[in-house]
């Protein structure tokens, strides 16, 4: 009896040592984690899984036929890539508008316009949309009483798209206009301020050092108003501004590092975009 009762100690002394253990751990590698992002500026590791998952041959087609990005990736990325887009799916709920039918082709797509932005991020799921709704083409908003091609409603958690113009978005990838690009910018920026992951915080404070940038120099600053690199709608507020530089990162990344290396920095730094040629 006396021997049982010592094992039993034994062993939950054995728990509570691994219990601490672990959390000691934990509170280590947080404390590595945050000096190795205040001097590189991004995450100690982005992608660790303990299995991937893998799309069907329809979705992988999808991908390798009309998503110019993905074709970029390495043979890795591109499982990595694919694990995303599968997961993006299954978390979110896609809601078709007016006879619209969530084939393959739109739910890879959409999800792979979050993926490929959130792609140097840890956490990619982008908490503040929970649902996704495709119009087939532009659609009444009752938010502001107008028509829309997308919008991002934060209280809601719901993001809204014309399946038209967000296929026109990739038919031209070097003109700058994406709306997918756009809207999934507006709910990751708002996403960043409200979150405390890794990714989130560079995030959010990469565009704080974007900003303090563009308010210090003013020469940079008028540069880039009288510039016609970045469309006018850029200049409405931060959240536009921020939507349409993202816009221009991913379609035409060398022009922008040739016009605006500073800037092209900033936006690399914040997405964490050290993949596919960027």
């Amino acid at each position: 009896m006396t021997i049982l009762i010592f094992e039993d100690f034994n062993i939950k002394n054995k728990i509570i040592f691994g219990v601490l253990l672990v959390i000691l751990l934990f509170f280590i590698f947080k404390v590595i984690e945050r000096g190795y992002v205040l001097m590189y500026k991004k995450p100690l590791y982005n992608h660790f899984y303990f299995y991937l998952k893998e799309l069907n041959l329809e979705q992988k087609s999808i991908l390798k036929n009309q998503f110019s990005f993905y074709k970029r990736l390495t043979k890795k990325e591109k499982k990595y890539f694919e694990h995303r887009v599968s997961l993006f799916i299954e978390d979110k709920e896609f809601i078709g508008r007016e006879n619209v039918s969530l084939t393959d082709e739109v739910k890879v797509l959409i999800a792979s316009t979050a993926v490929m932005l959130t792609f140097g991020f840890r956490n990619f799921y982008i908490g503040f949309i929970s649902k996704i709704i495709v119009y087939p083409k532009v659609f009444y908003s009752n938010t502001n009483k107008a028509f829309h091609k997308g919008e991002f409603n934060p209280g809601l958690k719901t993001l809204v798209l014309s399946w038209e113009d967000f296929k026109l978005g990739f038919h031209d990838d070097k003109d700058n206009l994406n709306l997918g690009i756009h809207e999934f910018t507006h709910a990751i920026h708002l996403n960043s301020k409200d979150k405390r992951d890794v990714s989130s915080i560079i995030f959010n404070n990469s565009f704080k050092e974007l900003s303090q940038l563009l308010s210090t120099n003013e020469s940079l600053r008028k540069e880039l108003i009288a510039s016609d690199y970045f469309r006018a709608y850029a200049f409405t507020n931060q959240f536009e501004f921020l939507a349409v530089i993202i816009e221009n990162f991913i379609e035409t990344p060398n022009d922008f590092k040739a016009e605006f290396p500073e800037i092209y920095s900033k936006v690399k730094q914040m997405l964490n975009f050290n993949f596919a040629c960027y």
